[in-house]
């Protein structure tokens, strides 16, 4: 089983960034929930567990301890930016390697395609969650809040719907997912018998 850890950023006491009436502690945990619901409805093989599953207040300790101690094989750690920019980026820890920077590659091409959003670049940074984790890690900037033009998109459900399907599809991709069966129906004719139906769905008629 491959263990996914997802890391809605902020919470509680500390809401991240805010503009245009939005806190980006609602739209992490908003996201985070839909990533969590893609994998485990879609995909074999899964484990997920969040650092939040509500408006909690946690260190940065807290959530990386969480993730160690359960011994996730993936951390992702999920934020919307601020500062007057626009569009998506994403960070793992300088100088690390494979498998890492593979899984880097992987999501963000997702994420990119998913949302059409304005291509940021794949970056390197020295933040809490990305140095302490013990397993590879990656952090997401999707859009910018205090932007007008993002913070309509992050304002949809059917947008924030995409960013996490970027995400949900490029953690697959990474981690070779395989998709859930789904059910096969067949369409019972009036008159129809099981006898008729058993060859049909054999191929013998």
């Amino acid at each position: 089983m491959v263990k996914i850890f997802i890391d809605p950023g902020h919470g509680g006491a500390d809401p991240g960034g805010a503009g245009s009436g939005l806190l980006e502690k609602n739209i992490t945990l908003e996201i985070g929930t839909r990533v969590r619901s893609i994998l485990l409805n879609e995909y074999q093989g899964v484990l997920v567990r969040m650092s939040r599953s509500g408006d909690q207040t946690l260190s940065l300790k807290q959530r990386t301890d969480a993730a160690n101690s359960w011994g996730a094989d993936f951390l992702l750690s999920l934020h919307v930016n601020a500062g007057g920019g626009t569009g998506y980026e994403d960070y793992t820890y300088p100088g690390i390697g494979a498998p890492t920077s593979t899984y880097q590659n992987i999501i963000h091409q997702e994420i990119i395609r998913q949302t059409s959003f304005a291509d940021r670049g794949k970056k390197q940074a020295n933040f809490h969650v990305l140095r302490e984790s013990r397993m590879p890690a990656l952090l997401t900037e999707s859009g910018f809040i205090d932007n007008p033009a993002d913070a309509a998109k992050l304002r949809k459900g059917s947008f924030l719907e995409s960013i996490a399907r970027g995400h949900a599809n490029g953690i697959a991709k990474a981690f070779n997912l395989r998709k859930k069966n789904k059910p096969v129906y067949h369409l019972v004719n009036a008159g129809e018998t099981v006898y008729a139906l058993s060859r049909s769905e054999a191929g013998t008629d």
